[in-house]
């Protein structure tokens, strides 16, 4: 382990935390610092650009090198703006489901199967909340086909499965009525925008 403060920071989205941390421990990154802006922010994504604007504002002169881990994220390109103007890094990726499968098998996946709910690990532990609740399926379920009709199946984007994940998974897909397939992904995506932080 280094014994030099950190030269990088990663700003991510919430819901890329568990992931984001396993990545820096596996790889000793310990270059890196993590901080995340509230992964809840998906349900106001306007809000995405002006804080993270902040939190980079907040911290540039601690670092050499500052580091985003947010696709686009319904922002309309605002983070970009964001990114570009502050001189930070983000991943390539519209989505986490982009950079999690790589854009060519992503595009491949949505060409063949455009009526695809994807789950990622995060979305999967927090299905009831953020899903289920959010959409308030939970008050008024007659709301199912509204929203999901257009669906034909569940794919499960798994980066650190355990069987407790897949099968929780697989019931969301059940709840939702919708055929169900997996995806192990892992964390390939996020190691290789990562391997290349400076240290």
């Amino acid at each position: 382990m280094s014994d030099k403060s950190p030269s990088t920071l990663l700003i991510a989205c919430g819901a890329l935390a568990s992931e984001a941390s396993a990545i820096l421990k596996q790889e000793g990154l310990d270059h890196v610092k993590l901080t995340c802006l509230p992964a809840k922010l998906h349900n106001t994504p306007q809000f995405i650009p002006d804080l993270l604007r902040a939190k980079i504002r907040e911290h540039k002169d601690e670092f050499s090198e500052i580091l985003v881990l947010y696709g686009d994220c319904g922002t309309a390109g605002g983070i970009d703006t964001v990114v570009e103007e502050e001189g930070a890094r983000r991943i390539e990726g519209a989505h986490c489901y982009e950079f999690y499968s790589g854009a060519k098998q992503f595009s491949e996946m949505f060409d063949e199967q455009p009526g695809t709910f994807y789950l990622t690990d995060f979305l999967v532990r927090h299905f009831e909340r953020l899903v289920w609740q959010g959409l308030g399926l939970d008050r008024h379920p007659e709301l199912l086909p509204m929203y999901f009709g257009n669906y034909t199946r569940v794919l499960y984007m798994g980066q650190m499965p355990t069987p407790e994940l897949m099968d929780m998974a697989k019931e969301a897909a059940k709840r939702l009525e919708l055929g169900f397939d997996y995806l192990d992904t892992g964390l390939v995506g996020l190691e290789k925008f990562l391997s290349v932080t400076h240290k």
